[in-house]
């Protein structure tokens, strides 16, 4: 049983050490090359005298991006990937929260690591190191960190406009890993296709699922998903079989004729998440690829990404909601009422107790207390559960559906609306590729922002079918390019920035 995270790389090591590990544009490495690499960079790292101490990584998605992540791991310390495309403003903001011990980075942002970092403990990992590798020294490291020891801090955006560190430990993401792998069924024959970037929660998969697991990832080169025909033949290609992407690059190629380019039955797992998945894209997939599993993934960054999944088993029609379904092994979920008391009939907040549950934000008590709450069902002793800020429900199958966020939700006309409801309606109307509802709280309107082939009348008619008077948005934004946000979501934020310079 895996302790660290690291004992995965080990056991892949021992077991198949010439096996091809991870594939990029140009290059691979073998199981073997990715340990040494590890280690040639967690040795600066060691000497430093850093231990439990937070280490930056500022590269670009790369093989070097991983074997920085394990470097960090194998010192005893805990890593935070940066964004390179990120605002210099941002990252400033991170850093005054982090207080990085070290910054791992190539020679291509070494010039712009200086800007924003002063230390002098920069690791620049494309350049030769004449330290010797001390595997005494590595394995002194590993028998020091412990399971509850922290892996990473992940950054995700703040209500407040500072970035929130969620605080992982080995033993979420190994626990997480084991469940995972084995509801999807993951095996050394998997050949993992990564959309996900490396600063995504949901790109665990692609990297520790794949080295426990002893199989393969791609990474795929960002310009492919430019070219949606250009991807498909990647896909047919290289013979990559599973996928777990955000629904937007997988609505990016159901929304164009790709499908047509290459024969992509070699595709056997489909898995999306992030956000939800509209079900006329995803039937646009299940008839091109009809043998393969459809996997909806639920989750957060604070619960190490999924605590729950369901696996597609019956026909929707396109203005279904899709199930969440059940949660993975050793995690539960719990509905709570306004008042926090649990309900099994009704909309509620969803919140997970788990295994996989992260430790809260890096220096802030404050922030953490708020959501991780004392066990609303258990009164005897302390035990910790997540608030997802999520409404959901159960459905007819003992399902869990995902209704809305919190923070999606409106009081508008005297009631309250679930913004997520009626972009799921008008996902299911034809003509329409994507599509995004904001609320105008200065004009007291729901704004629609869209992207496809219908014009306004027609879709006017078709909202008009499905939603009732104060569900229907009154402000029709037809965009040619729906904005999305480093990590592929519909960037929300930008598009309310936008209201009044759309007028």
């Amino acid at each position: 049983m895996p302790r660290i995270i690291t004992d995965f790389l080990d056991e892949a090591v021992k077991a198949v050490p010439q096996k091809i590990a991870f594939v990029e544009e140009k290059r691979s490495v073998t199981y073997e090359q990715l340990r040494s690499e590890a280690y040639r960079i967690a040795m600066p790292v060691i000497t430093e005298g850093l231990r439990k101490k937070p280490v930056a990584i500022y590269l670009d998605k790369s093989i070097f991006c991983i074997s920085a992540m394990l470097a960090v791991a194998y010192s005893g310390n805990f890593y935070s990937v940066i964004d390179t495309q990120m605002p210099t403003e941002r990252i400033e903001k991170i850093f005054e929260t982090l207080e990085p011990q070290s910054v791992i980075t190539d020679k291509k942002h070494l010039d712009k690591v200086k800007t924003f970092y002063d230390g002098k403990n920069i690791i620049v990992v494309d350049e030769p190191d004449s330290s010797a590798i001390s595997e005494e020294v590595i394995e002194d490291c590993k028998s020091k960190i412990l399971e509850t020891d922290v892996l990473y801090v992940l950054f995700t955006s703040g209500s407040t406009g500072i970035p929130k560190g969620v605080v992982t430990p080995h033993r979420a993401v190994t626990n997480y890993i084991i469940a995972l792998t084995d509801a999807y069924k993951i095996n050394e024959n998997t050949v993992i296709g990564n959309q996900i970037p490396f600063y995504f929660v949901m790109s665990v998969l692609d990297i520790f699922g794949c080295i426990a697991k002893r199989a393969q990832t791609y990474i795929i080169p960002k310009s492919k998903f430019m070219f949606p025909g250009y991807l498909v033949k990647y896909l047919h290609d290289n013979k990559i079989n599973l996928l777990s992407w955000v629904p937007s690059a997988l609505c990016m190629i159901a929304n164009t004729d790709a499908f047509s380019v290459a024969d992509l039955s070699h595709i056997k797992t489909v898995i999306f998440g992030g956000e939800v998945m509209p079900i006329k894209q995803l039937k646009a997939w299940q008839k091109a690829i009809p043998d393969a599993i459809y996997i909806n993934g639920y989750g957060s960054t604070e619960i190490t990404d999924g605590c729950t999944y369901y696996i597609v088993n019956r026909e929707f029609n396109e203005n279904d909601i899709l199930p969440i379904g059940i949660p993975f092994a050793n995690s539960d979920v719990i509905v709570i009422d306004e008042d926090g008391k649990p309900i099994t009939e009704g909309v509620g907040e969803l919140c997970i107790r788990s295994d996989s549950m992260t430790y809260g934000y890096y220096k802030d008590p404050k922030k953490t207390s708020e959501v991780y709450i004392q066990n609303p069902i258990n009164d005897c002793y302390p035990e910790i559960v997540y608030r997802m800020g999520d409404l959901v429900r159960f459905n007819k199958y003992g399902e869990l559906e995902y209704v809305g966020r919190k923070d999606f939700q409106i009081k508008h006309m005297g009631r309250r609306i679930e913004l997520g409801e009626i972009e799921a309606n008008i996902s299911g109307i034809e003509g329409i590729a994507e599509n995004c509802c904001v609320y105008d709280s200065e004009q007291k309107r729901i704004v629609l922002f869209y992207t496809g082939m219908i014009d306004e009348d027609c879709l006017i008619k078709e909202i008009r079918n499905k939603l009732v008077d104060y569900m229907q948005p009154k402000k029709f934004m037809k965009l040619t390019v729906m904005p999305h946000n480093q990590n592929g979501k519909i960037d929300r934020k930008l598009l309310v920035s936008q209201l009044n310079d759309k007028e």
